[in-house]
Protein backbone atom coordinates (compact mmCIF):
# COMPACT_ATOMS: atom_id res chain seq x y z
CA UNK A 1 0.00 0.00 0.00
CA UNK A 2 0.81 3.80 -0.91
CA UNK A 3 1.01 6.37 1.70
CA UNK A 4 -1.35 8.08 -0.54
CA UNK A 5 -4.18 5.45 -0.47
CA UNK A 6 -3.97 4.86 3.37
CA UNK A 7 -7.36 5.61 5.34
CA UNK A 8 -6.21 7.50 8.50
CA UNK A 9 -8.21 8.99 11.01
CA UNK A 10 -7.12 11.59 13.51
CA UNK A 11 -7.90 11.39 17.48
CA UNK A 12 -6.74 14.85 19.16
CA UNK A 13 -8.24 17.44 21.35
CA UNK A 14 -5.37 19.35 22.83
CA UNK A 15 -3.61 21.98 21.22
CA UNK A 16 -0.39 20.12 20.97
CA UNK A 17 -2.23 17.78 18.49
CA UNK A 18 -2.89 20.72 16.04
CA UNK A 19 0.12 20.71 13.87
CA UNK A 20 0.55 16.80 13.32
CA UNK A 21 -3.31 17.66 12.17
CA UNK A 22 -2.99 20.24 10.12
CA UNK A 23 0.47 18.25 8.53
CA UNK A 24 -1.92 15.47 7.61
CA UNK A 25 -4.47 17.83 5.60
CA UNK A 26 -1.56 19.92 3.65
CA UNK A 27 0.72 16.82 2.78
CA UNK A 28 -1.44 13.09 3.16
CA UNK A 29 -3.17 11.06 3.65
CA UNK A 30 -5.92 13.39 4.26
CA UNK A 31 -7.75 12.33 7.36
CA UNK A 32 -11.10 10.63 6.82
CA UNK A 33 -12.34 12.46 10.01
CA UNK A 34 -11.34 13.79 13.41
CA UNK A 35 -12.14 12.16 16.14
CA UNK A 36 -12.23 14.80 19.26
CA UNK A 37 -13.85 15.76 23.17
CA UNK A 38 -16.94 17.29 22.87
CA UNK A 39 -17.88 21.04 23.34
CA UNK A 40 -17.63 22.58 26.70
CA UNK A 41 -18.61 24.63 28.57
CA UNK A 42 -16.05 27.99 29.31
CA UNK A 43 -15.32 31.29 30.12
CA UNK A 44 -17.77 33.46 32.39
CA UNK A 45 -20.73 32.49 30.92
CA UNK A 46 -20.03 28.98 30.38
CA UNK A 47 -20.59 28.89 26.86
CA UNK A 48 -19.92 25.73 24.87
CA UNK A 49 -16.87 25.67 23.12
CA UNK A 50 -15.35 23.31 20.83
CA UNK A 51 -11.57 22.17 20.89
CA UNK A 52 -9.52 24.42 18.57
CA UNK A 53 -8.66 21.28 16.51
CA UNK A 54 -12.38 21.01 15.65
CA UNK A 55 -12.05 24.21 13.92
CA UNK A 56 -9.27 23.58 12.00
CA UNK A 57 -11.48 20.51 10.68
CA UNK A 58 -14.24 22.20 9.88
CA UNK A 59 -12.49 24.57 7.71
CA UNK A 60 -10.64 22.03 5.78
CA UNK A 61 -14.20 20.16 5.52
CA UNK A 62 -13.02 17.42 7.40
CA UNK A 63 -15.80 15.46 9.17
CA UNK A 64 -15.70 15.35 13.27
CA UNK A 65 -17.33 13.05 15.97
CA UNK A 66 -17.51 13.69 19.25
CA UNK A 67 -18.76 11.08 21.30
CA UNK A 68 -19.04 11.08 25.03
CA UNK A 69 -16.80 8.05 25.35
CA UNK A 70 -15.22 5.65 22.48
CA UNK A 71 -16.26 2.71 24.78
CA UNK A 72 -19.80 2.63 23.86
CA UNK A 73 -21.08 0.38 20.97
CA UNK A 74 -22.51 3.54 18.53
CA UNK A 75 -18.89 5.36 18.81
CA UNK A 76 -17.57 1.74 17.62
CA UNK A 77 -20.08 1.00 15.25
CA UNK A 78 -18.80 4.29 13.70
CA UNK A 79 -15.59 3.92 13.54
CA UNK A 80 -15.12 0.48 11.94
CA UNK A 81 -17.72 1.75 9.05
CA UNK A 82 -14.90 4.66 8.07
CA UNK A 83 -12.52 1.33 7.79
CA UNK A 84 -8.94 3.17 8.49
CA UNK A 85 -5.85 1.64 8.05
CA UNK A 86 -4.47 3.91 10.55
CA UNK A 87 -5.53 5.53 13.49
CA UNK A 88 -3.00 8.45 14.97
CA UNK A 89 -3.80 9.78 18.49
CA UNK A 90 -2.29 12.73 20.27
CA UNK A 91 -3.57 14.12 23.14
CA UNK A 92 -7.03 13.31 23.02
CA UNK A 93 -7.78 12.84 26.42
CA UNK A 94 -9.91 8.99 26.66
CA UNK A 95 -8.20 5.82 27.37
CA UNK A 96 -8.84 3.79 24.23
CA UNK A 97 -10.57 0.42 24.62
CA UNK A 98 -8.81 -2.69 23.20
CA UNK A 99 -11.91 -2.85 20.72
CA UNK A 100 -11.04 0.18 19.19
CA UNK A 101 -7.22 0.04 19.03
CA UNK A 102 -7.93 -3.37 17.43
CA UNK A 103 -9.96 -1.46 14.35
CA UNK A 104 -7.35 -0.44 11.78
CA UNK A 105 -6.00 -2.56 9.96
CA UNK A 106 -2.37 -1.32 10.11
CA UNK A 107 -2.04 0.31 13.50
CA UNK A 108 -3.21 2.11 16.25
CA UNK A 109 -0.12 4.63 17.01
CA UNK A 110 -0.33 7.64 19.68
CA UNK A 111 2.22 10.83 19.03
CA UNK A 112 3.96 11.10 22.68
CA UNK A 113 5.64 13.76 23.76
CA UNK A 114 8.40 12.36 25.59
CA UNK A 115 10.73 9.83 25.14
CA UNK A 116 9.60 6.57 26.19
CA UNK A 117 9.78 4.81 28.87
CA UNK A 118 10.85 7.93 30.71
CA UNK A 119 7.79 9.91 31.56
CA UNK A 120 4.35 7.98 30.90
CA UNK A 121 1.25 9.49 31.95
CA UNK A 122 -0.33 12.89 30.99
CA UNK A 123 2.57 15.80 32.42
CA UNK A 124 5.79 14.67 30.79
CA UNK A 125 6.76 18.21 29.49
CA UNK A 126 6.60 19.31 32.74
CA UNK A 127 8.04 16.54 34.34
CA UNK A 128 11.16 16.84 31.58
CA UNK A 129 12.01 20.35 33.01
CA UNK A 130 11.19 19.78 36.85
CA UNK A 131 13.68 17.05 36.55
CA UNK A 132 16.53 18.60 35.01
CA UNK A 133 16.31 16.81 31.69
CA UNK A 134 19.05 17.94 28.89
CA UNK A 135 16.42 16.23 25.94
CA UNK A 136 13.23 15.48 25.45
CA UNK A 137 11.65 14.24 22.33
CA UNK A 138 8.48 12.65 20.40
CA UNK A 139 7.82 8.75 20.40
CA UNK A 140 6.03 7.03 18.04
CA UNK A 141 4.47 3.92 19.45
CA UNK A 142 1.74 1.09 19.01
CA UNK A 143 -1.31 1.94 21.11
CA UNK A 144 -2.16 -1.16 23.81
CA UNK A 145 -4.76 -1.15 26.75
CA UNK A 146 -1.96 -0.17 29.37
CA UNK A 147 -0.56 3.12 29.57
CA UNK A 148 1.73 4.54 27.28
CA UNK A 149 3.21 1.15 27.06
CA UNK A 150 2.96 -0.15 23.57
CA UNK A 151 6.25 -0.88 21.53
CA UNK A 152 8.26 1.83 19.90
CA UNK A 153 7.95 2.64 16.21
CA UNK A 154 10.10 6.14 16.05
CA UNK A 155 11.41 8.45 18.27
CA UNK A 156 13.06 12.06 17.41
CA UNK A 157 15.02 14.11 20.35
CA UNK A 158 15.24 17.38 21.14
CA UNK A 159 17.31 19.51 23.51
CA UNK A 160 15.98 21.46 26.68
CA UNK A 161 16.79 24.84 26.67
CA UNK A 162 18.19 26.57 29.66
CA UNK A 163 15.11 29.12 29.68
CA UNK A 164 12.61 26.29 29.04
CA UNK A 165 9.16 26.97 30.46
CA UNK A 166 6.70 24.34 29.51
CA UNK A 167 4.71 27.14 27.64
CA UNK A 168 7.56 27.34 25.05
CA UNK A 169 8.59 23.49 25.16
CA UNK A 170 4.60 22.50 24.44
CA UNK A 171 4.89 24.65 21.08
CA UNK A 172 8.00 23.26 19.96
CA UNK A 173 7.36 19.41 20.82
CA UNK A 174 3.88 19.78 18.92
CA UNK A 175 6.04 20.73 15.97
CA UNK A 176 8.20 17.85 16.16
CA UNK A 177 5.46 15.59 16.87
CA UNK A 178 4.34 16.32 13.45
CA UNK A 179 7.95 15.80 11.87
CA UNK A 180 7.67 12.44 13.91
CA UNK A 181 4.83 10.95 12.62
CA UNK A 182 5.71 12.60 8.51
CA UNK A 183 8.50 10.15 9.44
CA UNK A 184 7.14 7.41 11.11
CA UNK A 185 4.15 6.71 8.61
CA UNK A 186 5.76 6.15 5.57
CA UNK A 187 7.20 2.74 6.97
CA UNK A 188 4.14 1.75 8.79
CA UNK A 189 2.78 1.72 5.60
CA UNK A 190 4.49 -0.02 3.66
CA UNK A 191 5.50 -2.68 6.15
CA UNK A 192 8.87 -1.48 6.74
CA UNK A 193 8.85 0.43 10.10
CA UNK A 194 10.52 -1.95 12.87
CA UNK A 195 8.74 -1.80 16.68
CA UNK A 196 10.62 -2.07 19.77
CA UNK A 197 9.47 -2.90 23.15
CA UNK A 198 10.04 -0.53 25.57
CA UNK A 199 11.63 -1.51 29.16
CA UNK A 200 9.19 -1.41 31.91
CA UNK A 201 12.16 -1.77 34.52
CA UNK A 202 12.97 2.04 33.27
CA UNK A 203 9.63 3.82 32.82
CA UNK A 204 8.65 6.61 34.91
CA UNK A 205 5.17 7.99 35.56
CA UNK A 206 4.04 11.92 35.36
CA UNK A 207 0.61 12.54 36.19
CA UNK A 208 -1.82 14.82 35.93
CA UNK A 209 -1.49 18.20 36.71
CA UNK A 210 -3.96 20.14 38.96
CA UNK A 211 -3.38 23.65 39.90
CA UNK A 212 -3.23 22.82 43.84
CA UNK A 213 -0.13 21.28 42.34
CA UNK A 214 1.53 24.70 41.95
CA UNK A 215 2.06 25.70 45.29
CA UNK A 216 5.32 26.77 46.21
CA UNK A 217 7.52 25.37 48.95
CA UNK A 218 10.22 27.58 49.82
CA UNK A 219 12.46 24.83 51.73
CA UNK A 220 13.68 23.94 48.37
CA UNK A 221 16.26 24.61 47.09
CA UNK A 222 16.99 27.65 44.65
CA UNK A 223 17.28 25.61 41.25
CA UNK A 224 15.16 23.38 41.71
CA UNK A 225 12.17 25.99 42.44
CA UNK A 226 13.67 28.03 38.97
CA UNK A 227 12.99 24.73 37.09
CA UNK A 228 9.87 24.27 38.74
CA UNK A 229 8.18 27.69 38.26
CA UNK A 230 9.23 27.25 34.07
CA UNK A 231 8.08 23.55 33.94
CA UNK A 232 4.43 24.67 35.25
CA UNK A 233 4.16 27.77 33.35
CA UNK A 234 1.86 28.79 31.94
CA UNK A 235 -0.16 25.30 33.40
CA UNK A 236 -0.84 24.22 36.67
CA UNK A 237 0.92 27.82 37.30
CA UNK A 238 3.26 28.23 40.67
CA UNK A 239 2.00 30.36 43.55
CA UNK A 240 2.65 31.17 46.98
CA UNK A 241 0.63 33.03 50.03
CA UNK A 242 1.05 35.38 52.39
CA UNK A 243 -1.77 37.03 54.71
CA UNK A 244 -3.80 34.23 53.49
CA UNK A 245 -4.06 35.82 49.64
CA UNK A 246 -2.73 33.35 46.71
CA UNK A 247 -0.20 35.19 44.65
CA UNK A 248 1.03 33.47 41.17
CA UNK A 249 4.58 33.63 40.91
CA UNK A 250 6.12 33.68 37.00
CA UNK A 251 9.47 32.69 35.75
CA UNK A 252 11.99 33.89 38.22
CA UNK A 253 16.27 33.69 38.15
CA UNK A 254 18.04 31.40 40.84
CA UNK A 255 21.29 33.09 42.61
CA UNK A 256 22.93 31.52 45.20
CA UNK A 257 24.28 33.03 48.43
CA UNK A 258 23.49 33.61 51.84
CA UNK A 259 19.28 35.20 51.87
CA UNK A 260 18.03 34.42 55.06
CA UNK A 261 15.07 32.31 56.36
CA UNK A 262 12.98 30.69 53.66
CA UNK A 263 9.64 32.41 52.33
CA UNK A 264 11.04 35.81 53.59
CA UNK A 265 11.56 39.19 50.86
CA UNK A 266 13.89 41.66 50.68
CA UNK A 267 14.92 44.43 48.17
CA UNK A 268 18.53 44.13 46.63
CA UNK A 269 19.91 46.81 44.31
CA UNK A 270 16.27 47.11 42.73
CA UNK A 271 15.60 43.55 43.06
CA UNK A 272 12.85 41.32 44.45
CA UNK A 273 14.55 38.67 46.20
CA UNK A 274 12.94 35.43 48.20
CA UNK A 275 15.25 33.11 50.39
CA UNK A 276 15.11 29.41 49.89
CA UNK A 277 17.47 26.69 50.79
CA UNK A 278 21.03 27.29 49.16
CA UNK A 279 20.00 30.87 47.63
CA UNK A 280 16.75 32.93 46.51
CA UNK A 281 15.27 33.51 43.52
CA UNK A 282 14.76 36.78 41.90
CA UNK A 283 11.43 37.58 41.52
CA UNK A 284 9.97 38.86 37.46
CA UNK A 285 6.32 39.48 37.46
CA UNK A 286 3.61 38.43 39.58
CA UNK A 287 0.05 38.19 40.27
CA UNK A 288 -1.45 39.22 43.56
CA UNK A 289 -5.45 37.26 43.64
CA UNK A 290 -7.58 40.08 42.31
CA UNK A 291 -5.42 41.88 40.38
CA UNK A 292 -3.49 42.08 37.46
CA UNK A 293 0.13 41.00 36.36
CA UNK A 294 2.78 43.21 37.27
CA UNK A 295 6.71 43.77 37.54
CA UNK A 296 7.88 42.21 41.20
CA UNK A 297 9.37 45.70 42.06
CA UNK A 298 5.99 47.39 41.42
CA UNK A 299 4.48 45.08 43.67
CA UNK A 300 6.35 45.43 46.23
CA UNK A 301 6.09 49.64 46.03
CA UNK A 302 2.46 49.09 47.43
CA UNK A 303 3.64 47.32 50.86
CA UNK A 304 3.43 48.92 54.20
CA UNK A 305 6.02 45.89 54.78
CA UNK A 306 7.73 43.34 53.27
CA UNK A 307 5.46 39.79 53.80
CA UNK A 308 7.39 36.41 54.10
CA UNK A 309 5.16 33.64 51.56
CA UNK A 310 3.91 30.36 53.47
Amino acid sequence: MSLADARVVFFGSGEIAIPAFRRLIAEGPRPLALVTQPDKPAGRHRELTPPPIKRVALEAGIPVLQPESVRDEASLAELRALAPDVIVVMAYGQILPKALISIPKIACINLHASLLPRYRGASCLQAAIDEGDAETGITVMHMVPKLDAGDIIHALATPIDSRETGGSLHDRMAELAAEAMAQALPELVNGSATRMPQDGEKSTYAPKLEREHGRIDWSWDAERLDRRIRAYEPWPGTWTTFDGKRIKIFPAKAEQGTAGESGTLAVVDGEVRVACRGGFLVLGEVQPDGSRRMPARDWVKGLRSLPTFE
